[in-house]
């Protein structure tokens, strides 16, 4: 149903950035297949819970024998989008680099997921998220006045500079595509995406605007109008009232007395007044007293919260008693759908092989090249 119907992707199984990408382009409407190894890789659980899995079909292929890179090949002349998130030169070495894979089908886009992009003096050096935002500079903008940067998960690396700019990337690739009939290799590295969200920043650093120093600026928790609160309860409240009109509301709704926040000096002595205020009365009273209202506060809830708003939106949704994220975004007319529960790996092999039209799907088995997962076997026959 989604936007991306008609487009396949064949995915050769990574871990982090590369699955959420083609996790997206699933939700979005693709056909993505993933190409596991037999019994699959590195999992923080039962496959059941690999959520970054979900929506695709998985076949096992053992890519150290010839017949499963020729279904790889076989694979990829019917698709739009190959994704690969290996260390530079292992597609090569495996015979299923861009130029093994534009012989086969020219019009192919070859998305590439890695780190540190494909060559530069790391492009061979392993790293983390982390690591990719340090040298970025993008780790550096976060944490509070006189403290160690502080670390966002891997949201901002992984998934933000890395899945999100593949998707956008592999995508326009695809357009061009159609009309020039001539598919590309997009590189998109973690530590180019990571750059690149820091834009708005580079620009207020070069008038001024922005400092280096960690904690002192309008957006970083410099602002005491723009900062987290503790309540009464332990619980937490943001505040994000930069607009003056919002600000007067927040000041009102608490009934404080407050500095002039216009003089910097000020506001030492305004963060001090918020504290305080805000640590009289619980999370939930705080929400209550500004529910409805254009004072920019609200609650710090945990992982998959249930806050009226995003239940009303179906923002999160229960499968299989896995309480997990709905795709996003929405479209009006070709709604991107949650798709398939998480596969094993090799669940679809021998049902998704024959319906990509390979053929001799049980010599392949017989002879290892491909696996069946065993306790699928009977059900995708």
């Amino acid at each position: 149903m989604g936007p991306l119907r008609g487009i396949k992707v064949v995915e050769l199984a990574g871990i982090g950035p590369a699955p959420f990408a083609c996790l997206h382009l699933a939700e979005l409407g693709a056909e993505v297949l993933r190409i596991d190894r037999p019994g699959g890789g590195l999992a923080l659980g039962p496959p059941e819970y690999e959520l970054l899995n979900r929506g695709r079909r998985s076949v096992a292929l053992d890519l150290k024998q010839p017949a499963a890179i020729a279904t790889v090949l076989r694979l990829v002349e019917q698709a739009d989008i190959l994704i690969e998130g290996f260390r530079p030169g292992v597609a090569e070495r495996l015979g299923l680099g861009p130029a093994d894979c534009h012989a086969v089908n020219a019009a192919l886009v070859y998305g590439r997921m890695t780190g540190w992009g494909q060559e530069g003096p790391l492009a061979q050096s392993a790293g983390h998220d982390i690591d990719y935002l340090a040298v970025s500079g993008a780790l550096h903008l976060i944490g509070r006045a006189g403290g160690p940067p502080q670390v966002p998960a891997n949201l901002l690396g992984d998934f933000a500079g890395g899945s999100m700019y593949l998707v956008t990337g592999v995508l326009a690739a695809v357009i061009e595509a159609r009309g020039s009939g001539r598919g590309q290799v997009v590189d998109a590295a973690i530590v180019d995406g990571a750059a690149h969200l820091t834009t708005m920043m580079l620009g207020a650093l070069a008038t001024g605007a922005w400092q280096q120093e960690r904690g002192t600026n309008l957006l970083d928790t410099g602002a005491p109008f723009y900062d987290v609160y503790e309540t009464s309860d332990g619980q937490y409240v943001v505040v994000g009232a930069l607009e003056p009109l919002f600000y007067d509301e927040l000041v009102d709704r608490l009934g404080i007395t407050a500095p002039d926040r216009y003089d910097q000096a000020n506001w030492p002595e305004l963060r001090k007044v918020l504290a305080e205020t805000f640590a009289r009365r619980t999370q939930a009273e705080w929400t209550e007293v500004f529910d409805g209202s254009d004072a920019c506060v609200a609650p710090v809830l945990p992982l998959a919260g249930d806050h009226p708003h995003l239940v009303a939106r179906g923002t999160f949704v229960e499968r299989d008693g896995i309480r997990q994220a709905a795709p996003a975004p929405r479209f009006s007319r070709t709604p991107a759908e949650l798709g398939e529960p998480p596969a094993r790996p090799g669940q679809h092999t021998r049902a998704a092989l024959t319906d990509w039209g390979i053929p001799d799907v049980d010599d392949l088995l017989a002879s290892g090249a491909a696996v069946q997962d065993r306790g699928a076997a009977v059900q995708d026959r």
